[in-house]
């Protein structure tokens, strides 16, 4: 607007096409949302006005997709909107997403105030920076045709007698033209900011962002444990099969060798290789063992207790399978916990107790040692590091929650919880 040729642009123009699409669009609007609330109202009674009642909280949605095609008319950035897609497909999960949203009824919101009050300001504007001075500047076509030479009515105001008169006043209605382009410019783009405030708020972008950040890392998670699992096949069919094969050779190499130095070196290969094997069996099976895939997390747990060093009881009832992620999550807390109480605690016993309730699995570890642990260090005792803090790590990117009770003396208690659906049934394992 600041450019000299302001008036001589399209701006003008366009600021003047933005108000009164607003203004013509905004009554078919009131027209539409009185029409579903009466009628809604009238039959909901009877159940066939519920659906438009239903349609009358969605009407923001296309009235705000409208009008971020109106806003390109005066303001070339797009205006985004914050809906989230549906988990997944069908009408139902669309209407209960919408429903949910904040964006939707903050477009309804938007909606309603249009149509009460917005586009009479449209009309308004348009009238005063437009039409009266278009009226004011055709005085003299007036006065030619209705006013048959001798008067003419101004805006129906004032009544002009004379050509000079008229003349003066089309001078004056050119010099209000003028003034009303700029006018039309400042309205048109005040009305564009309120509507883009209405339409894409900085809590609906955060809102957005939130939930884009929780999918990002929930997918993070599942790429992870995904290429977990990949490494953990290309060692059992690769790296293990070749490990055993090279021990049946050297196994048989040793039968065959005569006493003496060759077989000497020969046994101690094959008992090197038998060690290499069995480090990485014991390797492939903490990356991802079988049983947690196959079997899930009671399976795996129970396998977890029988190898540990302190003797364990366990106590998980899980009528399904849970998600790969949390599965693997809950397994990978409970070895690390068993791992801190058999090096760090003193224990003489441990227990593990679990279950799904509330749509959360829990997990609680305890053992009767020393107690002492903190979330900076690995377990009780001497031990260093910062297991634990992993530990918390890895359940916060679920939005789980771990707690750690170790009062010095003992008992420790872990408890882990993560939100999470049971995908299938499955038997409970105690």
């Amino acid at each position: 607007m600041a450019r000299p040729r302001y008036l001589l642009s399209a701006w003008p123009w366009r600021a003047a096409g933005y108000l009164l699409s607003g203004a013509v669009s905004g009554a078919v609007v009131l027209v539409a949302l009185v029409g579903l609330a009466v009628a809604g109202g009238v039959l909901a009674v009877v159940l066939v006005g519920l659906p438009l009642l239903v349609g009358l909280a969605l009407a923001g949605i296309p009235v705000a997709w409208a009008e971020r095609g109106r806003l390109r008319l005066v303001d070339a950035e797009p205006v985004p909107h914050w809906h989230r897609e549906p988990e997944t497909a069908g009408l139902w999960a669309w209407l209960t997403t919408r429903l949910r949203e904040r964006a939707t009824w903050q477009e309804l919101g938007h909606a309603l105030l249009y149509a009460g009050l917005l586009w009479p300001l449209d009309a308004l504007l348009l009238t005063v920076g437009l039409l009266v001075p278009l009226a004011v500047t055709a005085t003299p076509l007036l006065m030619a045709t209705a006013g048959d030479g001798r008067e003419a009515k101004v805006v129906k105001v004032w009544t002009v007698t004379g050509w000079p008169a008229a003349g003066a006043v089309a001078v004056l209605g050119l010099l209000l033209l003028a003034v009303g382009g700029y006018g039309l410019g400042v309205a048109a783009g005040a009305r564009a900011g309120l509507t883009r405030l209405l339409l894409a708020s900085r809590d609906g972008e955060l809102d957005a962002r939130v939930v884009e950040l929780a999918r990002s890392r929930v997918r993070l998670v599942d790429a992870f444990e995904a290429e977990r699992r990949r490494i953990e096949r290309d060692l059992h069919d690769g790296a293990q099969q070749r490990l055993v094969a090279l021990t049946m050779t050297l196994g048989l190499a040793r039968l065959d060798a005569p006493p003496g130095p060759l077989a000497d070196q020969l046994a101690r290969a094959h008992e090197e290789a038998g060690r290499a094997l069995a480090e990485l069996r014991e390797l492939i099976h903490g990356i991802h063992p079988q049983v947690l895939a196959d079997y899930g997390l009671g399976a795996a747990v129970a396998d977890a207790a029988d190898r540990s060093a302190v003797p364990v009881d366990v106590h998980l009832e899980l009528p399904g399978r849970l998600p790969r992620a949390v599965e693997a999550t809950g397994y990978f807390v409970v070895c690390e916990a068993l791992a801190n109480v058999a090096r760090h605690s003193g224990a003489r016993r441990a227990e593990v107790r679990g279950g799904h309730a509330g749509g959360r699995l829990w997990l609680e570890v305890w053992d009767d040692g020393h107690g002492g642990a903190r979330a900076a260090r690995d377990g009780a005792g001497d031990g260093g590091g910062s297991g634990l803090t992993g530990l918390a790590d890895r359940v916060s990117v679920l939005d789980g929650r771990l707690g750690l009770s170790s009062p010095p003396g003992g008992p420790t208690l872990l408890r882990v919880e993560i939100p999470c659906e049971l995908s299938e049934t499955a038997g409970a394992c105690a």
